[in-house]
């Protein structure tokens, strides 16, 4: 195996591949039915043994790991410095990123920095009188007339964002469960001891850090009502869409917020925020930090109707606006998103991997994915997400994405010998890891090789990126190139054959979707023909 080398002349996040793992679902070593920390590191040769026989992957992210009531499954944080014991505890944590490092795999945590748990220290202190000195904390307001909340916000939960405290006579803000008090962001020791927490964890070995739900840290000093939204139709959309969240959060105020992390995390290790700022206001995150390393999550593929002239269209505008020198992503699904394979398809989730693996920058994989994992809907009286109990009948709950994973075909997928904490999708016989690490045309399989193909060739690694017009609309092309490298990717968005033309010389075929073209045989770029959702990654002969 590659030994761990943090002094790489390259900052490893401009080539990784990351990999989000649910900790609860991924693998559960103990048989209490939730996953953990050890069941993780049992699993880390799946996902980079150092050969192609591994999924391959840089870097691991972990959704929350800290101690926790578990009333948002991890979100919601009692001990910023400590592991949960369903998970584990902090010797077995060291151990996972020791492991994760001598496999050259660097380790990303969840970092919660809006609200924490109403059992944290901190809540108890600042909601046991208003004169106690952490009161100012959280955010406390009196109530309005007639006993009102302060104003009009509302909780991402369902509901107020406001909970009443008999005790004290006032409300406090939570912009999700009334378990996650919200802190106060304007208050400079909520920062300085926000930012001794990730120094906390640096100083144990972590690489880098998602900062969660980011956008909300910033609000209207002033608590100014949010506007109505003229769009939203009662009864069809969530309720929480009834307003437009103008002074609740704000992607641009945040900025300052973001300038404080680069400050502490540096050059030697990685942000990525969870947050949706237009193409314009991506300009001001990268600006935020000096090191070209720290990123704004990119979600929007997630969103777009699976249609090759939208993707290309945002994909051409987004890669401008980026610009070469900083570190573009993109992002298929999480553990907040419908599944890939649910969402558009199996056999598209074919092409949608192809062209994640071939674009430029930062791609992230939600787990399972690259087996082909689907939703399950679970049964009403299994439901375990809040959301999805609070405000139901609008498909919001996250249970069906965050099944356990399917290893095999035993009982409960290989994942447990115990009950899941979620039911186990019931395909598990026929989508699981072992059968498609020895299918050479599974999914699984193509992932593999996606990834190690853009792991051996530079071009799609650090090459430029341009569009390209097909000549038929359901089409996607578009070329990487490097020096007098060229790859030329295809991606048949629709149900129908296609036959194009490209005026290049000849290619040779490096993978295709169906994985049932030998590398390096060649192809005429005249009247190329591409089967129903099926994709190409062709080598340019040089001129």
């Amino acid at each position: 195996m590659k030994k761990y080398n943090k002094r790489a002349k390259e900052h490893w996040s401009k080539t990784a591949v990351v990999y989000q793992i649910y900790p609860r679902s991924f693998k559960d070593s103990n048989n209490d039915g939730i996953g953990d920390l050890n069941g993780i590191i049992e699993k880390l040769d799946y996902l980079n043994d150092g050969t192609k026989n591994s999924l391959g992957i840089d870097a691991i992210w972990l959704s929350p790991i800290y101690k926790s009531p578990m009333a948002d499954f991890g979100y919601d944080i009692s001990d910023y410095y400590d592991i949960d014991p369903i998970f584990g505890d902090l010797k077995i944590f060291e151990k996972l990123i020791s492991e994760a490092h001598k496999r050259n795999v660097r380790v990303i945590m969840d970092f919660v920095a809006n609200h924490t748990s109403s059992q944290h220290p901190w809540f108890i202190e600042s909601s046991s009188s208003r004169n106690n000195p952490k009161r100012d904390w959280y955010i406390w307001k009196d109530p309005k007339a007639h006993g009102l909340p302060p104003n009009n916000w509302l909780s991402e939960f369902g509901g107020s964002a406001w909970e009443y405290d008999k005790k004290t006579g006032q409300y406090y803000l939570h912009k999700f469960l009334p378990e996650q008090p919200d802190l106060n962001w304007f208050n400079p020791e909520v920062v300085r001891e926000m930012k001794n927490i990730l120094r906390y964890w640096i100083k144990k070995g972590v690489d880098g850090f998602r900062l969660d739900a980011i956008a909300h840290l910033a609000k209207d000093k002033q608590l100014r009502d949010d506007l109505p939204n003229p769009d939203y139709v009662s009864g069809k959309d969530n309720p929480h869409k009834s307003l437009l969240h103008v002074n609740s959060r704000s992607n641009l105020d945040v900025i300052p917020i973001i300038e404080g992390f680069c400050n502490v995390i540096g050059k030697d290790h990685f942000m990525v925020g969870e947050i949706s700022p237009t193409l314009e206001e991506l300009a001001s995150f990268y600006q935020a930090c000096a090191e070209k390393i720290h990123i704004p999550f990119n979600f929007n593929l997630i969103n777009l109707p699976w249609n090759a002239q939208a993707f290309r269209r945002f994909i051409d505008t987004y890669d401008q606006v980026i610009g070469p020198d900083n570190l573009s992503n993109y992002v298929l699904g999480n553990h907040d998103q419908p599944r890939v394979a649910s969402r558009i398809g199996k056999d598209r989730a074919r092409v949608a991997a192809m062209l994640l693996f071939t674009l430029r920058g930062m791609p992230f994989i939600y787990y399972g994915e690259e087996i082909g994992m689907e939703d399950y809907l679970i049964p009403e009286d299994q439901v375990q997400d809040p959301w999805g109990k609070r405000v139901s009948g609008f498909g919001l709950g996250r249970d069906p994405e965050r099944t356990p994973m399917q290893w095999n075909k035993k009982p409960y997928a290989g994942f447990s010998n115990g009950k899941p904490w979620l039911p186990v999708n019931k395909n598990y016989q026929e989508i699981h890891v072992e059968s498609e690490l020895s299918d050479p045309h599974s999914i699984l399989s193509l992932y593999r090789k996606l990834i190690q193909y853009r792991k051996n060739f530079p071009v799609i690694l650090r090459g430029s990126y341009h569009s390209l017009d097909a000549g038929d609309s359901s089409v996607f092309s578009f070329m990487r190139e490097l020096g007098d490298e060229k790859v030329l990717i295809l991606l048949n968005f629709s149900e129908q054959k296609k036959t194009i033309t490209f005026d290049f010389n000849k290619a040779k075929v490096a993978v295709n979707t169906h994985l049932d073209k030998n590398f390096g045989i060649e192809a005429n770029l005249k009247n190329f023909v591409l089967r129903p959702n099926e994709g190409y990654v062709l080598e340019v002969a040089k001129r």
